[in-house]
């Protein structure tokens, strides 16, 4: 299973309970495909970098899931049936891989001191 990142911006001018219940479908899609809901945050009414549709102000809604890698295109596609969705973007995570190997600690050679000739 693949890690992934979700956020989308509902309408403002949506309801509440109509918010809830489109929050509760598109968790409800990934469950249904074999994804799993890892956190949902509702970010809340921000005002848009720019206007879409004429519209300023949008309902943010953050989630992380897990799913297989169609599940993305799935809620791409119900993302762009529904009308109340201004935008949407699915961020997949890389694991961080370490391929290097660490080095043995290097001791510097102990420099023996050269015995001087004792004058005799």
């Amino acid at each position: 299973m693949n890690k992934y990142e979700l956020i989308y911006i509902i309408d403002t001018a949506v309801e509440e309970a109509a918010r809830k219940e489109l929050i509760e479908k598109f968790n409800g899609i990934i469950t249904a495909n074999g994804g799993e809901v890892v956190k949902v945050e509702e970010w809340g009414k921000r005002r848009l970098a720019y206007a879409i549709d004429y519209k300023t102000e949008g309902y943010y809604v953050f989630v992380g899931f897990n799913g297989a890698s169609e599940l993305p295109k799935e809620l791409s596609r119900n993302f762009g049936i529904n009308e109340n969705v201004i935008r949407s973007q699915i961020v997949k995570l890389l694991e961080k891989k370490s391929s290097v190997k660490p080095r043995a600690a290097r001791v510097a050679p102990v420099a023996e001191e050269a015995e001087a000739p004792v004058a005799e």
